[in-house]
């Protein structure tokens, strides 16, 4: 975004946040997210302004948000600040008690690195740390922390020509995303890029050509529709759409053997509510904006968002680029109503509970002649995590993973459990246990003076545990919360 980091006010902004009780320096990481659902409203909260995202959350009815930005303090460093402020590390103490807030009202945050600013200044991540392993680790570190399950990288201006920024940023979403996946939790990447109004332009679609190379799971690629600077005369709606289909395109030519539904779940659209930076030629209306929300919801789309929530008003009829305003007549929220309704879709169930996987009533009837399976039938619209049971072909399956659109049988994803009411193969990924006495317990023993994240496993009573989310004193077996899955005895 076309966003200039407000170094005069960021003292301010903590010192406000945290009389506010926005920072609390004793919160505690939030309990761990579910994964986002599959079509999610989130704007972008600037975060510099010392408002809570809370209360904004409150007031708007916005309770999913991307908060922008992450970013280095200074041109080389691997360590990054919101807003590259050193006083707001990544820490629970920075907003900690905001995303817990948030989750409470049923809604989760997606933390942004980079940004304009960032991206033009080289204090964005991957342009400033040259150590494939310690950008990994600093992702690692904004997951755990705050228990999120998607990340936003907002890669414009220099960042879209820093080839070994891109070559490492990419890598270390490779390293994330298996660790991820060896420790039991869910994560997604999502690219913010800028875009014309028939898809990305070359600098764009090479971000996506290097993660395809270097072996990345790209999630979401999130248009930013506005700010084209073409000199064209705009229909922001229409754009927004041509924008979308263009991506469309050329997602089916880097991953041609997803569906089209599965290509469109795969885009996102962040608009910018009245005047942009470019000036009245770029226009998006509440008019536009009910037009996209209706397009976004029928083509299914996975992502929708727009630059920013605090703008949301009409307090500057006229003024284009304002970060605190739309700069067109409007009433207070307008644009988050007009929006909001888009987030839509089953968020998946625990991972780690077999008991409750997803159902699909689309899904016809498994064959009366194949053994009766426990687990929901496999859909190829379905969103699957890591431990997830499902049925296909008369067998029950274990995602290793998370998953979309991959079958079972075809795909190294997925564990083959067995026939459905047999005997089942050993996992690869699971120790046997011998049923006639009691292993000794590899896990670590739980100490209730511990803070665990979720996935971590510990050993209790015989048993092995694992984590669903953030928690410290519950004990295993015993806890009000139903924190902890029993994974059996040791």
């Amino acid at each position: 975004m076309l966003r200039t980091r407000r170094t005069t006010v960021l003292a301010a902004a903590a010192t406000t946040a945290l009389a506010a009780g926005g920072l609390l320096a004793t919160v505690a990481p939030a309990q761990a997210a579910t994964a986002l659902p599959p079509h999610v409203f989130a704007p972008f909260v600037e975060m510099w302004t010392g408002d809570s995202p809370a209360t904004l959350a409150t007031q708007s009815g916005a309770t999913y948000q991307t908060w922008a930005f992450l970013q280095a303090a200074q041109k080389g460093s691997c360590d990054v600040y919101w807003n590259g402020d050193t006083s707001l590390p990544v820490a629970s103490s920075s907003f900690g008690g905001d995303v817990t807030k948030i989750r409470a009202a049923g809604g989760d945050v997606i933390p942004s690195f980079g940004g304009y600013t960032a991206d033009n200044e080289g204090t964005e991540l991957s342009d400033s740390c040259t150590s494939v392993d310690s950008i990994a680790a600093t992702f690692e570190k904004v997951i755990t922390t705050y228990d999120v399950t998607r990340i936003d990288l907002d890669v414009e201006d220099n960042s879209l020509t820093n080839t070994a920024g891109i070559t490492r940023r990419n890598q270390a979403i490779k390293k994330v995303e298996d660790w991820a996946a060896a420790n039991g939790r869910t994560i997604q990447f999502q690219y913010t890029l800028p875009t014309t109004t028939t898809g990305l332009a070359s600098s764009g679609l090479a971000v996506l050509k290097n993660a395809v190379t270097n072996g990345a799971r790209i999630d979401l690629v999130n248009l930013m529709t506005f700010d084209y600077y073409d000199g064209q005369t705009h229909h922001m709606a229409d754009d927004t759409k041509t924008a979308a289909t263009g991506l469309v395109a050329q997602l089916k030519k880097l991953y041609p053997t997803k569906s089209d539904s599965e290509l469109w779940g795969m885009v996102g659209v962040t608009e910018m509510p009245g005047i942009d930076d470019y000036g009245a030629a770029e226009t998006f209306t509440t008019a536009d904006a009910t037009a996209v929300a209706s397009w976004a919801t029928q083509q299914g789309i996975g992502f929708l968002s727009f630059w920013a929530l605090q703008r949301d008003n009409g307090g500057c009829v006229g003024q284009g680029g304002s970060d605190s305003c739309s700069g067109i007549s409007q009433s207070t929220w307008q644009f988050t109503n007009a929006f909001k309704g888009f987030t839509s879709g089953t968020t998946p169930t625990d991972p780690t509970d077999p008991t409750t996987p997803p159902t699909d009533p689309t899904t016809p009837p498994t064959d009366p002649t194949t053994p009766t399976c426990t687990a929901a039938a496999w859909s190829s619209s379905a969103v699957y995590t890591g431990g997830q049971l499902v049925s296909s072909a008369g067998h029950t399956w274990k995602a290793k993973w998370w998953t979309q659109g991959e079958k079972p049988g075809s795909s190294d994803v997925w564990a083959d459990q067995g026939a459905c009411g047999g005997t089942s193969p050993t996992d690869p990924t699971t120790p046997p246990t011998d049923p006639t006495s009691p292993a000794t317990c590899t896990a670590a023993a739980w100490s209730s003076s511990t803070a665990y994240s979720g996935g971590a496993t510990v050993s209790y009573g015989g048993h092995r545990w694992t984590a669903k989310w953030w928690t410290q004193g519950d004990v295993p077996g015993a806890n009000s919360q139903n924190v902890w899955s029993d994974s059996g005895s040791c």
